[in-house]
This record gives structure tokens, sequence and C-alpha cells, in this order.
């Protein structure tokens, strides 16, 4: 057993929640199973599964497999409610993802011609309307378009000089 992969009791957990293979149980299904996890705990490439996991192209697949048909989903909705049940669950220190996204340094600050800043938000103001009823502004009336206005390749209005 490598260092991080699973041991018998949490193997215990998780094993009756997979999925038996086509023509029985699947050989090596454990191994399989902690070489995805080995795979997203380093964010190696998959083709970097070390030789103890077997192929990782085989590898891939079972994941795959289990990705498209919710076996994951299933997973850990099954054991969080199962650690629920136990009393040993606090959602409130959860944290799937910590990253932020965060803007370049230069769009800080922009300065926006108040003109040029009421007309973007009335357009975004018109473009929310038509979405609450289920119109895009290629279906919308051509009455709204402002005289001297032209529609884009995407179907909205480019004033004159604003494009």
């Amino acid at each position: 057993m490598a260092r991080g992969d699973l041991t018998d009791d949490e193997w215990s957990l998780i094993e009756p929640h997979l999925p038996l293979g086509e023509r029985g149980p699947i050989p090596d299904l454990r191994q399989q199973f902690n070489a995805v996890m080995w795979r997203f705990r380093t964010g190696s490439p998959w083709r970097d599964l070390p030789a103890e996991y077997r192929p990782w192209s085989t590898v891939y697949d079972r994941f795959r497999s289990w990705a498209t048909t919710g076996v994951f989903e299933q997973l850990m909705q099954t054991v969080i409610a199962e650690a629920a049940a136990r009393g040993q669950v606090d959602l409130d220190l959860v944290s799937v993802d910590s990253t932020t996204a965060r803007a370049h340094h230069h769009a800080a600050g922009m300065v926006v011609d108040g003109e040029l800043m009421t007309a973007l938000e009335k357009a975004a103001d018109e473009e929310r309307g038509l979405r609450l009823r289920g119109k895009s502004p290629k279906t919308a009336s051509p009455a709204t378009a402002t005289a001297g206005s032209v529609p884009d390749a995407s179907g909205y209005d480019c004033g004159a000089g604003s494009g």
C-alpha cells in the first residue's frame, strides 16, 4: 500500500458504493480507485501514474466511466450522509475550491465616461429584461434598436462609435 492509499476501514466504507463491472467484480478495483485519488491529490497528468497502479489508460477509462455515470456524486452524498448519521460531519468547514480569480492590475480603476456608463447600464437592463421574458437579443423586435445603431455579429446593438 502506497502512502496516501485508502486504509482498510476507508475502503470498507467506499467499496459497497462502487458499481460492479459488466461481467462481475472488477479486478483491482481498490487499486484503480487509489490511482484516481493519487492523480487528483498530486495534480499530475494521467500518463504520470506510477507503475504500481497499472496502465494509466485503464485507470483513466475507469475514472471517465465513473464520472459520466455519476458514481462520484453518489459516493460523496452517501459518505456525507453516513458521516452525518454518525455525528461525524461539520459541513461548515468544507471548502471544495478556494482559488481566487483576480483581474489584471491594469483592469483596476478604469475611468468610463458618464454618458457611456449610462448607455451600458441601460443596455444591460434591457438584456436582463429580455432574458426574464425568455427572449434573446437576436429574437427581440427591431423596434428596440435606436436610430443610427447597427446590430453586431452577435445581435447586440452597437451605437455609433461605441464598438
